[in-house]
């Protein structure tokens, strides 16, 4: 959800002075070894893991850090560092988080059920289901379809390049309205023609929780649970709406104000600042089931699941974009995954899964005011989890 989150430290400078309680990393959470419970002896690909466990909560700048990995053998959890500043606690191996645009994939996936259901058609204007849309914008484009939507080839532009930021640290308990996120972006020129090239934007998938409520009749949110969440059994996920408290064991979720500053904590949060972009709160094995099966075909009908899967290239080399669904190429692997990132205030997630059914999930919390490698770190844990036990190339 977040946008050139490395690149924030002037704008949220200003929460240091609007009473957010701040703290400093305690002494000993810089350098403490990470804590991990696998009982058997440690194979070298744990040991990898372990050490990028140990970066991220030293080098890179969190305080606390999770991986859990599941497989058909069963899961493991490593964590480091610590949930809170203050009280030192360690990280919770059942830790629930914010996971920013990991929603995205959920939101998707209801929205391609309901292709299934031939409720919705991709490549219909989205304005056949929200005629009202663009009236009254000067970017009015009736072009737009559901599937340029969920594969961010609208052109629509990100309305988190408009909103500020420090606006939104001045009151990060108010509410806001999905449509107004989405007219801050309107006001604005779109990126490109529909169609016509990639970038990624958050009005997309606000748009789509619109559609979404617009052809049910019910929240978005509820449409997740009721076709998600209650059927895989996800009890540690939810749509929070103007919740602003994270329930069961969590890390407190903090923000550095800029280099050298002390971390902010700002676990307490309305995450309608994100709606359908980037608003769910899960864990790390809720998070390896869901992706487990929508890649394994238990959320989606055939069809719909290779449309999710066919891809638009990103620019970014061995990275593809699919309806909701990013294919990232295993380096360490020769192999590929699909998965999704997530960044919202005070906290970073990724997570992939493979096709041989194997699952992994990272998280991080502290978000933006990491290092510029915590983002490598993460990509890191989770391609040396998947890639673990297999060698040379394998099928896509």
């Amino acid at each position: 959800m977040i946008k050139h989150k490395r690149a924030l430290g002037g704008a949220l400078a200003v929460t240091v002075a609007i009473g957010i309680v701040a703290g400093a990393l305690p002494a000993g959470a810089a350098t403490a070894a990470p804590t991990a419970r696998p009982t058997a002896a440690q194979p070298a690909t744990t040991a990898q893991l372990r050490a990028l466990m140990h970066r991220l909560t030293t080098a890179d700048g969190a305080p606390g850090a999770l991986l859990r990995t599941r497989d058909r053998h069963g899961t493991r959890v490593l964590t480091s560092g610590v949930a809170d500043i203050d009280s030192h606690a360690p990280v919770a191996r059942d830790s629930r988080f914010r996971i920013g645009s990991m929603t995205k994939p959920f939101v998707a996936t209801v929205v391609l059920q309901l292709v299934g259901e031939h409720h919705v058609a991709l490549d219909a204007p989205v304005t056949r289901y929200l005629p009202d849309l663009f009236r009254g914008h000067d970017n009015d484009d009736r072009k737009i379809t559901v599937r340029q939507l969920l594969q961010h080839t609208s052109g629509l532009p990100d309305y988190l390049d408009v909103l500020n930021p420090a606006e939104i640290l001045k009151d990060p308990l108010a509410h806001h309205d999905a449509r107004d996120l989405v007219n801050l972006a309107l006001a604005k020129p779109r990126t490109f023609e529909p169609g016509e090239g990639w970038r990624y934007s958050n009005t997309n998938y606000v748009i789509a929780g619109m559609l979404i409520e617009k052809v049910t009749g019910n929240p978005y949110g509820e449409e997740i649970s009721r076709r998600i969440i209650k059927p895989l059994g996800l009890s540690q996920t939810s749509v929070p709406g103007d919740a602003t408290a994270i329930t069961g064991p969590h890390p407190r979720g903090y923000v550095r104000p800029g280099e050298g500053a002390p971390l902010t904590d700002l676990t307490e949060l309305n995450p309608s600042i994100a709606g359908a972009s980037g608003e769910m709160i899960s864990s790390a094995d809720d998070l390896n089931r869901f992706l487990g099966a929508l890649v394994g075909g238990r959320l989606l009908r055939p069809a719909q699941l290779r449309a999710m899967m066919q891809t638009h290239p990103t620019g970014d080399n061995g990275r593809e974009y699919g309806l909701g669904l990013e294919r990232k190429e295993l380096a360490r692997c020769d192999g590929v995954y699909w998965g999704h990132g997530g960044d919202i205030f005070g906290y970073q997630t990724a997570g992939g899964a493979t096709l041989h059914g194997r699952q992994a999930t990272v998280m991080a919390n502290v978000d933006p005011g990491g290092t510029d490698a915590q983002d490598d770190d993460m990509e890191a844990a989770v391609q040396t989890a998947l890639c673990e036990g297999r060698t040379g190339r394998q099928a896509h």
